[in-house]
């Protein structure tokens, strides 16, 4: 395979085509086939969010596909940021439509005309749905397996709330169930309000959510938005409060998508292939018998009740019983990125123990059968752990402070800038356009900083972060 380190674009596309995620084949470019084992790792990450959304009294929906114009057409700062993303649908069968369609970019024109049918009175709020659908958007650069694709398999939540304060601590929530599900993903992230220039379209405010690839750009892998009234004015969502009096709702959104499993793909994966954490490994465990002509019979029994003790405590593993050398299996295994492999044999047997070995680390020893099960948890508890604090100790290698430009003609790849910045437009897009690098945002959690504006010398309002993006 290609280096990791050495070209971080071809091996990521090489490790995402040989650990079978998807199939890239298909004849519409960045519309991908998801595999079997892409899709089941895929399902496993929406079960998080399924886990998060439930936990916090979200109802789960599907709307349309299919947007009319004439509700598309109703956010004008929205029409703005979507409308060179969008595929039109114009005729059914020979008929050219009377409105146009569009396959949703998003769902908020989708929902708001319905949410205004739905919510009467106070009582009918808070209003919390989610889906996980299919989006789609007309991506120009090169598509890249789940990081820049035209058809997204896409989550996104929509609430609405009687005060601002209320969808505030909608916001507060959303980053309380970003923590858990990055917490599952072992991935490191920041949280990021974007510029006024890079909001959502018709947002209030934008929260980014980003994690850092290997080469140190940055990957947006979600965003959570507040609203206010911005959209419930022109869907007119209204509610009658207890005194007869009616107001337009305050609304937030949370977005996420596949680019979850581009980022476990693209900071946990080595050159052997995928690391996968194993909240979401489709496999956890992969039993490996070693025999000889001699045990055969007894090593493959063995392996069975082995596995029939894990799968009853809730693990999920497999007997690897194919007709390969126990080499070709381990090489197999590691490039699916199971998180703990077990190894059978002989002398495995009569000592009672099965042997281990890590795909985090590579370390091996042995378990014992009679305690396999707390055993198993425990490791597989340690390389989560691991996972993470690896991670984010690599990703906060990346950041670099910076108080001043003297001697800076530019800013080479793989760096992440930390910089002080008066807020003002013209200096954002004055570094933007001279260094080549977009402004993330300045963080949501607040930083203990100081320091003065990097392009104009002024007290520096907040610490803002700039990168290059994949």
């Amino acid at each position: 395979m290609t280096d990791k380190k050495t070209d971080f674009g071809e091996w990521y596309n090489e490790t995402v085509e040989k650990a079978q995620l998807c199939d890239k084949r298909y004849p519409i470019k960045g519309m991908n086939v998801w595999t079997p084992y892409g899709w089941k790792l895929m399902t496993q990450i929406d079960a998080y969010i399924r886990r998060e959304m439930v936990a916090t009294g979200h109802d789960e929906v599907c709307f349309p596909l299919l947007i009319p114009q004439t509700e598309f057409n109703k956010e004008k700062e929205h029409i703005k940021g979507f409308d060179s993303e969008v595929y039109w649908v114009t005729k059914a069968g020979n008929n050219d439509l009377d409105i146009p369609l569009l396959l949703r970019p998003t769902s908020e024109t989708a929902m708001y005309p319905m949410f205004s049918l739905w919510i009467r009175s106070h009582t009918d709020l808070p209003l919390k749905v989610f889906q996980i659908v299919n989006t789609f958007r007309y991506e120009t650069k090169q598509t890249r397996a789940f990081m820049r694709v035209r058809e997204i398999h896409f989550f996104e939540s929509h609430t609405c709330h009687e005060t601002e304060e209320d969808a505030q601590k909608q916001v507060e929530q959303d980053m309380v169930i970003m923590d858990n599900v990055a917490k599952e993903l072992c991935l490191p992230y920041s949280m990021l309000v974007r510029t006024e220039w890079d909001k959502f379209p018709g947002a209030y405010y934008t929260v980014g959510i980003d994690t850092v690839m290997p080469s140190g750009r940055t990957l947006q892998l979600g965003s959570i938005h507040h609203y206010r009234t911005n959209f419930s004015k022109p869907y007119n969502i209204t509610y009658e409060d207890d005194k007869g009096e009616h107001h337009y709702v305050h609304q937030t959104t949370y977005g996420m998508s596949e680019r979850l499993l581009g980022a476990v793909v693209g900071v946990h994966a080595d050159d052997k292939g995928l690391i996968l954490p194993p909240a979401i490994a489709p496999v956890q465990v992969v039993i490996v018998p070693i025999f000889s002509k001699n045990n055969r019979d007894e090593i493959m029994a063995a392996c069975k009740v082995v596995n029939a003790a894990l799968q009853d405590t809730g693990f999920r593993s497999k007997v690897d019983d194919r007709d390969l050398r126990p080499g070709n299996k381990f090489f197999d295994w590691e490039m699916r990125g199971v998180p703990l492999r077990l190894e059978l044999g002989g002398r495995d047997l009569e000592s009672q123990v099965v042997t281990f070995a890590r795909r985090d680390t590579g370390e091996k020893g042995t378990l014992d059968t009679n305690s396999l099960a707390p055993g198993v948890k425990l490791l597989l508890d340690t390389v989560a752990q691991n996972m993470l604090v690896k991670a984010t100790q690599y990703q906060q290698e990346f950041v670099k402070e910076i108080t001043t430009t003297e001697g800076m003609d530019s800013v080479p790849d793989g760096v992440i800038l930390k910089f002080g910045w008066c807020g003002d437009p013209k200096c954002g897009h004055a570094f933007e356009d001279k260094y080549d690098m977009k402004i993330l945002g300045t963080p949501y959690r607040k930083e203990n900083w100081t320091g003065k504006c990097l392009m104009c010398g002024k007290e520096g309002i907040k610490p803002v972060y700039a990168a290059r993006t994949m």
